[in-house]
């Protein structure tokens, strides 16, 4: 799907995202393996998650999405062999984190994907899940993973990389071990703990006990309309309803840097345009803010001065190599920016020009590009953009809702 992008000089009003997709995969899996009836709101049914759903139905799981989301639980042993493998589709976190929760069962499986997620590093998960007694053969430590169930034990591990993703298939993985289960993050706080405290939500060291579940709105959904506020909300915007867990934050940290004009109150929060000013992101900001450098890019590439962004090499292992995607798409623009091993340099503050971008199949650059777009001078088109499913199946329709004439 290619479509065209109009420029705006201006927006306001308010508006929700939808929920967060990092906790509602883990609902959804820990839902699965506890014992009766979750209920969920705000769960996001988007492509990603619902790839989590589907290979959980194939698991024997039975689940209800609406509104209202129920997940009839099976119990910690009580997943049934899958017939076929499990498609994760383009989802890492599903594909990570089923590993770690089908390492310790009693049958064999098979994790595949699309061709993206194919590409995507696996090695990560294979290892500290081998270091359990997890037999799982692969295609060079890349999807396909064939796993046979096996016994499991616990083990004490120093995570080597910011991965939240791991963590999660090692804590899974850990329900099913015999002994203790230690993981020791790279640097404290680093990383998301969203499995962690859904653990502690269902009741975990005790068995698993089904819980009402809410989701916060995602905060990386609310991150493109927090800098398309800066850019162009002279009388504000108001996004509401958004998950402020401080390891996911580190944006707002690098957006007031900046002298983004962002105000919290409770949930939800106020932005309003402001004249940007360069900053540098460094190895330990980046990890809190990881999925959100796309956006944050196009922050930089408004603002006066120059931005560098170190730290950030995990970028190069998304559903595209998104320092490779970033700099060629905003070159495009007109942007003077530069990639780096681990990071870019961009040299902010000349206008945008309308230009033919190219999602390159991934949802986070394609919404960074959009936004871009529409705070550029001349229109611009964006190929491949049905990716945003991914994460956000509405995202096209929510600008021109913001966009009314402050004359009117």
């Amino acid at each position: 799907m290619t479509v065209e992008i109009i420029p705006k000089n201006y927006i306001s009003g308010s508006l929700t995202v939808p929920g967060d997709k990092s906790i509602s995969h883990r609902a959804a899996i820990l839902a699965a393996i506890a014992e009766g009836i979750t209920e969920i709101s705000g769960f996001l049914p988007a492509e990603d998650t619902m790839s989590t759903v589907n290979c959980l139905r194939q698991l024997g799981v039975e689940a209800e999405i609406g509104e209202i989301t129920r997940i009839h639980g099976r119990g910690l042993h009580g997943l049934l062999p899958p017939q076929k493998p499990l498609n994760c589709g383009n989802s890492g976190t599903t594909m990570r984190l089923l590993a770690g929760l089908l390492a310790g069962q009693v049958f064999d499986s098979v994790l595949i994907g699309d061709e993206s997620l194919q590409k995507r590093p696996m090695a990560r998960v294979i290892a500290p899940l081998e270091l359990m007694g997890a037999k799982i053969k692969s295609k060079k430590e890349k999807a396909p993973m064939e796993i046979t169930g096996s016994r499991l034990k616990g083990i004490n591990y120093q995570m080597p990389l910011h991965s939240a993703q791991v963590k999660s298939a090692i804590l899974l993985a850990s329900l099913y071990a015999k002994g203790k289960t230690t993981v020791h993050d790279l640097a404290p706080g680093m990383t998301r703990n969203h499995t962690e405290e859904l653990l502690k939500h269902f009741g975990h060291p005790n068995p698993l006990k089904a819980r009402e579940i809410r989701i916060p709105g995602d905060f990386s959904s609310a991150a493109f309309f927090i800098v398309l506020g800066l850019l162009l909300a002279k009388d504000g915007l108001t996004i509401e309803n958004v998950g402020l867990n401080p390891t996911r934050t580190g944006l707002l940290t690098a957006l007031c840097a900046m002298g983004g004009n962002i105000q919290i109150s409770g949930n939800s929060i106020l932005v309003r345009k402001s004249d940007l000013t360069a900053t540098n992101i460094d190895k330990n900001l980046a990890p809190l803010m990881i999925d959100e450098i796309p956006i944050f890019t196009i922050a930089a590439a408004f603002a006066t001065g120059t931005t560098t962004i170190s730290g950030a090499a995990e970028l190069a292992h998304k559903e595209s190599n998104r320092i490779q995607a970033m700099t060629s798409e905003l070159t495009k623009l007109g942007v003077n920016i530069s990639a780096t091993a681990d990071g870019m340099i961009i040299h902010g503050g000349a206008p945008l020009k309308g230009a033919n971008l190219d999602s390159h199949n991934d949802h986070r650059i394609a919404m960074s590009l959009a936004i871009a777009a529409t705070a550029a001078d001349g229109a611009s088109t964006l190929k491949n953009a049905d990716c945003i499913k991914i994460s956000y199946p509405d995202f096209f329709s929510v600008i021109p809702r913001l966009t009314r004439n402050p004359q009117m």
